[in-house]
């Protein structure tokens, strides 16, 4: 992280590209303007918010200034207002204007008290790791950073996916299989879990490699340390796609090699309240069918639902219908 001190009252704002946030975008000006704050957009922004309230500020003059990062959006949004901020020491905020979300903190009805403590500075950090991504085929060098996960599987026709896996540069084996999933903790329960990969905490500067529908070669998930540099190299005759956080990253051609590194505590996550935030992020888990028992899904329900349940005569002594 940078050591510059952040000035909290220059407030840089990040918004979904389509979804409409005009409002959000009202609230946190309207609290800035009673707490003498700056708000600060890049210019490639100036089509998604009108208000001339807005500083508009190329990239490098916007990450330069900011204090303390708003996100508009939901996890994708999200996503990229942490990328722009990796290894500097400015926090992020994510109001959730999508669905469920690991990431996003705060309902748009919240936001003009988050930014009086945002300013205030009565708020917890959360640090979050990247991958960083190196794809080098010859003398060509291109690099990604990757907050979920980085996922290789075949350009063209269906096929399987073949490459060797190298760690610190000693060949340990092959994979063959649908796809190769390199994960963070934060992105453990996304892909990597559907492909029966482990959960990773997120306390933890680790990365899981799983293979997808794995045939021959390696078929179970690793998981590495963060002094650890994961190569995946592609032997066959066959292009692979390469796919950072969800979105197209290019190709990894024959004889072409991926990286992938951990940078631990890359970007600080700004949390209210983390105790509400891990309650909800264990409501998140249980959707991932994580096993508990019946008397846990119950503590999951907020009490002002669980009374309303108990009242109905919907839930009994802590049992759900059909239990035995």
């Amino acid at each position: 992280m940078d050591d510059q001190p952040a000035d909290r009252r220059v407030i840089g704002l990040v918004v979904h590209p389509t979804r409409p946030v005009a409002d959000s975008v009202r609230t946190l000006l309207d609290a800035a303007a009673r707490l003498d704050a700056t708000v600060v957009a890049r210019d490639t922004d100036t089509g998604r918010i009108a208000d001339d309230r807005v500083t508009f500020l190329d990239r490098a003059a916007f990450l330069d200034r900011v204090g303390i990062v708003v996100s508009l959006g939901g996890d994708g949004t999200m996503l990229g207002a942490m990328r722009l901020l990796v290894g500097r020491d400015v926090p992020v905020l994510g109001v959730n204007h999508g669905h469920l979300g690991f990431l996003v903190e705060i309902a748009p009805p919240d936001l003009a008290g988050a930014v009086d403590r945002l300013v205030a500075g009565d708020f917890t950090l959360e640090p979050h790791s990247n991958l960083d991504v190196a794809v080098t085929s010859g003398s060509d060098v291109s690099s990604h950073v990757a907050f979920n996960d980085v996922v290789l599987n075949p350009a063209g026709p269906p096929g399987a996916t073949v490459v060797d896996l190298l760690v610190n540069d000693a060949r340990y084996g092959y994979y063959r299989c649908d796809a190769v999933v390199a994960c963070t903790p934060t992105g453990s329960t996304a892909y990597n879990y559907a492909a029966g990969g482990p959960v990773l905490s997120p306390s933890a500067a680790t990365v899981a490699v799983t293979p997808v529908a794995p045939m021959s070669g390696i078929n179970r998930a690793v998981v590495f340390g963060a002094t650890d540099t994961i190569g995946l190299h592609n032997p066959a005759q066959t292009t692979l796609r390469i796919t950072v956080d969800g979105t197209d990253a290019g190709r990894l051609p024959p004889g072409g090699t991926l990286s992938v590194t951990v940078r631990a505590g890359s970007v600080n996550v700004v949390r209210l309240d983390p105790t509400a935030h891990a309650q909800r992020s264990r409501v998140k888990l249980s959707l991932l069918d994580l096993p508990l028992r019946p008397d846990q899904l119950l503590d999951l329900v907020p009490p002002r639902l669980r009374d309303q349940a108990r009242h109905a005569g919907g839930l009994a002594s802590g049992r759900f219908p059909g239990d035995r």
